[in-house]
């Protein structure tokens, strides 16, 4: 386990770009539905119960959340998609949110995509992996709520998914992660000490962590 993300500590939340904070250093974004547990991911990784919001009703998270982990390093809680019950004009403030952070922020260098390993890659999954893709921003998978299957049918599902995404050409690693029973914290700490490191890779990458 690296200690450095136990320390991370709430920045700001912004409805849009401009008052959010200096577009410098390195910043890697959770992404997913509203419902695949973004928040309790963000909790376990930095042993902080409260740093990020957990709300009974899924969709609660509608801004740009930003953590620090260091001077140079941040998190970033992205609104989640598809599952909240609010009116479609907001879904869509929410998703031109998300797109203009995507496009426009330069020091986003990585994306977390969280995934209900009961129901993965969805159609909004699906653009973000090819979002990644497209521009070859480093991608990791986490499939949650993996204490809600037995290993078997986990494991099973990592393996699905891996092979769905076996053509994909840019760096790309998956694995499943439980916040209840904390499993698959060193793995993504792990993956975050890469995702952070600004080295440039050429080649493909797909491997998986259980």
């Amino acid at each position: 386990m690296n200690p450095v993300y136990t320390q991370a500590k709430f920045i700001n939340s912004s409805p849009q770009l401009k008052n959010t904070p200096p577009d410098q250093g390195m910043e890697v974004a959770f992404a997913g539905r509203s419902n695949a547990g973004k928040s309790s991911a963000i909790n376990t990784l930095t042993r902080q119960h409260g740093l990020a919001r957990i709300s009974k009703t899924p969709g609660r998270t509608q801004m740009l959340n930003f953590f620090e982990i260091n001077e140079r390093q941040r998190f970033v809680d992205l609104p989640g998609y598809g599952y909240a019950k609010v009116p479609l004009a907001v879904k869509k403030e929410w998703h031109k949110l998300m797109e203009t952070y995507l496009t426009n922020r330069k020091s986003l260098c990585a994306i977390i995509l969280v995934m209900d390993v009961r129901h993965p890659l969805t159609e909004f999954d699906w653009q973000m992996v090819e979002w990644c893709e497209y521009t070859r921003l480093p991608l990791h998978i986490l499939l949650t709520k993996a204490d809600k299957l037995n290993y078997g049918a986990a494991k099973n599902t990592l393996l699905q998914v891996q092979q769905e995404l076996k053509e994909a050409n840019f760096p790309l690693t998956i694995q499943l992660f439980s916040a209840l029973k904390k499993t698959g914290i060193d793995e993504v700490h792990c993956a975050l000490d890469r995702l952070f490191k600004p080295v440039a890779q050429d080649h493909s990458e797909i491997s998986t962590a259980s």
